[in-house]
């Protein structure tokens, strides 16, 4: 998907011993949104911009040991070995010997001397090695400005982590022009170093430059325009995360220093062999109790008290990416982990007053956001006619951010209805669901209309369950409505083989529990979402249901 982006000049901090100008450039292809304004929470936000960074820059990948340093060496001491074995004499080897060992006294100096130099180099060229220089502007944030509170997103590089700055207006003062929408800014490296030198006691202020959409067409050739092709795991990661904020959840309530704990036992050990989860044990009116595998060493937290109605064991991978959070240890006020179960994501959002930090993590660190779970597909998928949708959307559009009871309310739609809708829309990129405030929100994640016919199917799967319907290869069994919401059971024609298939939808229209007797479901339950066999069923008992 190519996507062209359009600075009208590179973002910039201008500090002085009175004042911090934080001006970022917007991306001048999106319609114009902007915001000037006064930090008063300077140091948490600080800290909460500078976390932000560090989810762009990580990297849980495996890398393979660099021989580099041991190949120079061996080139450099080949001459010394060749002259050794063509040495008959001993006075010439002990000469040798003596000049090899002042060269090697010098080159042990020049190696200690020169040491930083190298390791910055290396990781340089290791950097350009692996990414063009255009690459750099798909990790660029995007920031969207509503009528209540200014939110950053991003990325890891290695897109198993989600990062989103909350910044309510209560952390502004003196807030002079703002214009309501969606767009990138140009953030680049050198912008972290300057955050750094934000200061009490300098008055700090963040624009997101209005001017820039005030240059004539004419100028256009100053424009930094860049034209890249934007990687679809990257659209996809973010459409994802959307869609795992509307599962449902285990909630609980950690302290900072609940976190410090977690953080120095990462530190603190490194493990050798499997497994290697971080097992919640969860009790209701207990404190909540972490284990530390593979040295079952367990941390109880005693001030954290599991608030849930059951008890509960949880499993998560990829638990080093916590340590992204340990620059928010000292300003935050509390942390709140919503868990969706074994191998499944979590969210970790750090509460700081009028600040907030939620960083997402998929299911472990090799398994990116793109490929993490096909959350969509267990997202509210009740059917909903085009005109519905749109005024569902049109109605959110108005307002910005809305919960789904209130526009349910305002509409007067069935609220499985006004999700359906929102969801529908949350997958193309448009819509983004708060977990923090459980309202929808605005937010155009590309300044491109896409084609609907493009993104009709989001995986072969739901391509297959399609087909699978239009063929008359499902049979519904029982179909059985209850408080908790409805469960199904039926069978589905593949290659000549019925397979049965059970599945429980909650009231939200969301899908909590499947069952099938495919590989795909042995092998993965629904750590990768559902199959294609319950694709289909629940599409043809949704479709029976509007005849």
């Amino acid at each position: 998907m190519e996507v062209a982006y359009r600075y009208a000049a590179s973002s910039h901090v201008g500090s002085n011993s009175k004042q911090t100008d934080m001006s970022f450039a917007p991306d001048l292809s999106r319609a114009p949104t902007f915001f000037v304004g006064e930090v008063k929470d300077k140091r948490r936000f600080r800290e909460a911009i500078s976390c932000l960074h560090d989810v762009v820059i990580s990297d849980m990948r495996f890398q393979p040991k660099n021989r580099e340093e041991y190949e120079r060496w061996l080139a450099g001491e080949e001459p010394r070995l060749l002259a050794e074995f063509a040495s008959q004499s001993k006075q010439v080897n002990a000469e040798l010997a003596s000049v090899n060992a002042e060269l090697n006294a010098m080159n042990k100096e020049a190696h200690t001397v020169m040491a930083p130099y190298y390791h910055a180099q290396q990781q340089y060229f290791k950097y350009l090695y692996k990414h063009d220089l255009d690459a750099w502007y798909v990790l660029d944030p995007v920031i969207t400005i509503h009528p209540d509170q200014v939110f950053f997103e991003c990325f890891s590089e290695d897109e198993s982590s989600y990062g989103k700055l909350t910044c309510h207006y209560d952390v502004f003062e003196h807030v002079s022009d703002k214009a309501y929408g969606t767009t990138n800014i140009d953030y680049s490296t050198g912008l972290y170093h300057e955050f750094q030198k934000i200061r009490d006691y300098r008055t700090t202020r963040l624009k997101i430059d209005p001017d820039g959409f005030n240059i004539q067409t004419s100028g256009a050739a100053a424009y930094d325009e860049k034209k890249i092709d934007l990687p679809d795991s990257w659209v996809r990661g973010f459409l994802q995360v959307s869609s795992a904020m509307t599962l449902p959840m285990v909630t609980l309530r950690l302290q900072p220093m609940d976190i410090h704990n977690l953080c120095a036992q990462l530190k603190r050990r490194k493990e050798r062999v499997g497994p290697r989860a971080m097992r919640f044990e969860l009790v209701p009116g207990r404190p909540v109790r972490v284990v530390m595998e593979p040295w079952n060493e367990v941390l109880q937290f005693d001030r954290s008290i599991y608030q849930g109605d059951t008890p509960r064991t949880i499993r998560v991978w990829g638990r080093r990416r916590l340590l992204i959070l340990e620059r928010l240890l000292p300003v935050a006020n509390h942390f709140d982990v919503h868990l969706m179960g074994d191998g499944l994501p979590s969210f970790y959002i750090a509460n700081m007053d009028n600040l907030s930090f939620t960083l997402g993590l998929s299911g472990w660190s090799a398994n990116d956001w793109s490929k993490a779970g096909n959350f969509d597909l267990l997202a509210p998928r009740e059917p909903v006619d085009q005109s519905t949708a749109q005024t569902v959307y049109n109605a959110l559009s108005a307002q910005h951010v809305e919960s789904a009871q209130r526009l349910a309310t305002r509409l007067q739609l069935d609220i499985s209805t006004v999700k359906s809708a929102l969801a529908q829309y949350s997958q193309l990129g448009l819509v983004l669901y708060d977990m923090e405030g459980d309202v929808y929100r605005l937010r155009q994640l590309y300044n491109t209309p896409i084609e609907l016919n493009d993104i009709r199917f989001n995986n072969e799967r739901e391509k297959k369950a399609a087909n699978f319907v239009q063929a008359n290869l499902v049979t519904v069994d029982k179909v059985e409505a209850n408080t908790q919401g409805t469960a199904l059971s039926g069978s589905v024609l593949d290659n000549a083989r019925a397979h049965q298939v059970f599945l429980t939808i909650d009231k939200d229209q969301r899908l909590t529990h499947g069952q099938c007797e495919c590989h795909f479901w042995h092998q993965n339950k629904l750590r990768l979402g559902p199959c294609e066999h319950m694709l289909s069923l629940r599409l043809h008992v949704a479709g029976a249901a509007l005849k």
